[in-house]
């Protein structure tokens, strides 16, 4: 079975959402792009504080400037749609309120006709935090055990009916609810995280960072599987933030999906070897505009297909 290919769409500050977002996705969808994705950033903190992914003194990338809001964007795509699945790569659980993010999830399901992934962490900034979270950063993985707990409650039957720390519901009905069970993929990474993910999710959503680095992470989660007793499988969609040039990259310490549409290829060919089943690419944040967008991603998606992924 080849590999389903999944694209990020336009959410960085050269893009008029408004346009080209319903542009590159009626693209996507056309070309035969399987997934649609989005991801959330609130701010881009100045003078830089926190750094990146929490690391001290590393630069937060310029395309963070602006992100258009995650859900909004997803919405755009659903109604240029009518196939592709819908994904969010990922929703930074502490910065929603848990009943309005699993009224609006179940929503955009509704409406899409049963097509949106809802991909769920706790993110690393704390400049975001201090802006809009619902709890202290401390408190994160509590946060999204919660969002999880009231998401099954309101995607659920009625009467819907739930007290947590964050969320009380008194026996009410909820409404709309999703077309069908809506996938809750993770990205964990640490042991905690992974038991959480095997327990509780429907699939894993790591970053690739080299092929033989994915292949080692997921047979640690498959492993956890086994040993939790989990019977159904671990789905797994692998997030590859792509730089695309339009020349070669050159140098054995090229960083995976860097490069033009061979070297991202050549990237795609030893990932999909791994054995997962779906890869996303974001190809946005170095391109112009929605046109180039959709040029480069469907040369990726025809050389793909030509070798084989």
């Amino acid at each position: 079975m080849p590999v389903a290919l999944g694209l990020g769409l336009p959410q960085t500050k050269q893009y008029d959402i408004g346009r080209d977002v319903a542009v590159v996705a009626r693209a996507a969808e056309a070309v035969g792009y399987e997934s649609l994705w989005v991801f959330e950033r609130i701010l881009f903190p100045e003078p830089a504080g926190q750094g990146l992914y929490g690391v001290p003194g590393l630069a937060w990338p310029d395309h963070y400037r602006s992100i258009a809001d995650p859900l909004v964007t997803l919405t755009l795509a659903a109604a240029a749609t009518e196939r592709v699945r819908l994904g969010t790569s990922v929703l930074v659980a502490p910065l929603h309120v848990p009943f309005q993010l699993a009224r609006s999830l179940a929503s955009l399901d509704a409406a899409s006709g049963g097509r949106v992934i809802a991909g769920l962490g706790t993110g690393w900034s704390l400049d975001e935090y201090a802006a809009a979270s619902v709890a202290p950063f401390g408190k994160r993985g509590e946060v999204l055990d919660e969002l999880l707990d009231v998401c099954a409650a309101v995607w659920g039957p009625d009467p819907v009916s739930y007290k947590g720390s964050l969320t009380t519901i008194a026996p009410s009905e909820v409404g709309p609810k999703p077309a069908r069970p809506i996938p809750v993929y993770l990205p964990a990474t640490g042991p905690r995280a992974t038991r959480r993910l095997v327990d509780r999710a429907d699939g894993w959503m790591p970053v690739a960072l080299g092929a033989p680095q994915l292949a080692e992470q997921w047979q640690r989660v498959r492993d956890v599987a086994a040993d939790r007793g989990r019977e159904r499988p671990v789905g797994i969609c692998v997030r590859a933030n792509a730089r695309y040039s339009a020349t070669p990259v050159p140098g054995a310490d090229r960083q995976p999906f860097h490069g033009n549409v061979e070297q991202i290829v050549e990237d795609l060919v030893a990932h999909a070897a791994t054995g997962v089943p779906e890869i996303l690419l974001d190809l946005q944040a170095p391109l112009r505009d929605a046109c180039e967008l959709v040029d480069v991603a469907t040369e990726v998606y025809e050389t793909a297909r030509a070798a084989g992924v």
